[in-house]
């Protein structure tokens, strides 16, 4: 299979918009889980600004 049949057999099988369903995002807040939407402007602001760590960017000293 080659690069060209994949990417043709995603764009056929992708969903109507009426198909589709939200995807609720969890996060661990002072030691417990909450969803993201129940958060005040504020919190949604600052948790969508967030850098998240990537350990194969790290150089050992």
């Amino acid at each position: 299979m080659n690069d060209m049949s994949v990417s043709t057999q995603i764009q056929t099988n992708a969903l109507k918009d009426e198909e589709r369903t939200r995807c609720e995002v969890w996060t661990r807040v002072m030691g417990y889980h909450r969803p993201t939407t129940s958060f005040n402007k504020g919190k949604q602001s600052e948790h969508r600004e967030r850098k998240f760590f990537v350990e194969g960017h790290c150089t050992h000293g």
